[in-house]
């Protein structure tokens, strides 16, 4: 199984691209993530839309618009609130997780794997096989 983000942009206007990935793929939608974390003293978020694995295939895509929206509970904010009017109108909760920001990485993809980690130790996606 192959597991991968997909970074899209960090959460301005493709949060939309990141909703309609989830409307587009109703059938395959697995969850809805919030990974909410501190940059340089303010509180940021992650959103991020988990597909079901492809089949044939085993490839899980999970499509990220990273750290480039405000944490909702420090700041209110349209975008934010626009991912949870998709979540309810796709009957999903929100995974909401408190995460190590993506700059204490050194490189990009240490991070995504970090975040694949903690989202399988919580079974939200399969184990590596």
């Amino acid at each position: 199984m192959i597991q991968r983000f997909i970074e899209i942009g960090e959460g301005y206007s493709d949060i939309y691209e990141l909703i309609e990935i989830a409307r587009a793929n109703k059938h395959r939608l697995s969850h809805l993530a919030a990974f909410h974390t501190s940059i340089n003293n303010r509180e940021m978020t992650s959103l991020a839309v988990i597909l079901k694995p492809t089949d044939p295939g085993e490839f899980q895509p999970l499509y990220i618009c990273r750290e480039g929206i405000p944490n909702p509970k420090s700041v209110p904010n349209k975008r934010y609130d626009l991912f949870e009017d998709a979540a309810k109108e796709m009957n999903k909760e929100i995974i909401q997780l408190t995460v190590k920001p993506s700059a204490i990485f050194n490189e990009k993809e240490l991070y995504y794997q970090y975040l694949i980690g903690i989202l399988r130790l919580n079974h939200f996606i399969a184990p590596l096989y």
